[in-house]
């Protein structure tokens, strides 16, 4: 089996025990035919790009989504290529399927040019490899004011900003951008209450020598109107079309990370929030790999710690850490199990290197109090 090996340093932090609870069926899914059954392993290629950014399921339609940081591969779920989007100069994360409109919604940065969107894929046009970002009509984005606010912050007041890096004290909560993306009910709601919205983590810079950086940020949209926000991306004059507010803005106080929330889920079946990071460096934190929000908890309005000014904001309850691998994509299938992705580097007989990308299911096993933190509650469907 393989999988990414996670270093861990001993804390005594504890977290509060996730208890499972199996969502309740929604009255219009009855008397549908069953859901195709999922492999308990999907390949999702090889490709001359950066490594593995996240996946999403299709289970309906029976097809896996991958972003490997410059394009986005779909597969059938075998592992068949159906089609690839190319082109994209930008660094494209994690993606989640919108169940309302069909589509796959991604993350999307362009440091350089202090831009940041939600890319979004009519994926029903994706029907061969090499399909290009900008030219084929299959990708539009809508641009997010509150990120670059953020990112761009002159935090030391110097009148400069330093751009992209973690070594300044500039960057609001020390924001580099975003990457996980998820669709879910609102936090303190099961799904089935009310409508679902886009939730999209920050990135966060690893600074150890700052207070103001211990926060995973989650911005809430509802993407019900985002038709008028819509543009095709041209790369070279990124536009600005985007809603000039959020539908919520949520800090989890997990300590500093490295890169943030590299992957976002909501689980249906635990009622909660999921979120996968490489683990942080600060002394005083447990710094795992592997966080839980709470997902019955409603958000509370408090202090949000180490900003440089008191400021409040909406805190979500952090229930349990532990070291686990899912930063390279992370599908909660609503039944207690899940597709963990990862990615690996191969070598091709063209002396081609390669990132191969595949997602292996996992079963939730469930979590005791005071368990130990290299004893995750997920293991390998295939182990038995």
């Amino acid at each position: 089996m393989r999988k990414l090996a996670v270093l861990a340093v001993l804390s005594g932090l504890l977290f509060t025990t996730v208890t499972p609870a199996v969502a309740a069926v929604a009255e219009e899914d009855r008397g549908r035919p069953p859901l195709p059954a999922l492999p308990n392993e999907i390949n999702g290629g090889a490709w001359p790009t950066s490594h593995l950014q996240g996946v999403a399921l299709d289970r309906e339609k029976g097809f896996m989504y991958w972003s490997f940081t410059q394009m986005l591969v779909k597969t059938d779920l075998r592992g068949n290529v159906i089609g690839t989007v190319e082109g994209l100069t930008g660094h494209l994360g994690d993606l989640d399927l919108n169940p309302r409109d069909g589509r796959v919604y991604g993350s999307l940065e362009y440091k350089a040019e202090e831009a940041f969107y939600i890319a979004i894929f009519d994926v029903r046009k994706v029907d061969r490899v090499g399909m290009n970002a900008e030219r084929d009509g299959v990708m539009t984005a809508v641009y997010l004011p509150e990120v670059v606010e953020d990112f761009t912050a002159d935090m030391d007041g110097d009148g400069h900003f330093d751009g992209d890096t973690g070594d300044t004290a500039d960057h609001r909560y020390g924001c580099s951008g975003i990457d996980g993306v998820a669709f879910g009910p609102g936090f303190g709601k099961r799904s089935g209450q009310g409508r679902d919205t886009l939730k999209v983590a920050y990135g966060v810079y690893s600074n150890t020598e700052r207070t103001d950086n211990d926060h995973q940020v989650i911005l809430e949209y509802d993407v019900r109107n985002w038709w008028r926000y819509e543009r095709p991306l041209s790369q070279a004059a990124p536009h600005h079309s985007g809603p000039s507010r959020t539908d919520g803005k949520f800090f989890a106080y997990t300590g500093n990370t490295r890169y943030g929330v590299q992957n976002l889920e909501y689980d249906p079946y635990t009622g909660d929030w999921f979120l996968a990071v490489y683990e942080g460096a600060k002394a005083g934190f447990p710094n795992y790999s592997f966080f839980v929000i709470d997902g019955t908890a409603r958000p509370v309005r408090g202090e949000i710690k180490g900003q440089p000014e008191r400021e409040r904001g909406e805190l979500l309850r952090v229930s349990d850490g532990f070291d686990f691998h899912g930063q390279y994509g992370f599908e909660a299938l609503g039944d207690g199990t899940y597709y963990v992705a990862d990615s690996v580097r191969v070598v091709g007989p063209d002396g081609v290197a390669r990132q191969e990308g595949f997602a292996e299911k996992y079963r939730w096993t469930g979590r005791s109090a005071g368990a130990e933190r290299d004893r995750p509650p997920f293991s390998p469907v295939a182990a038995g």
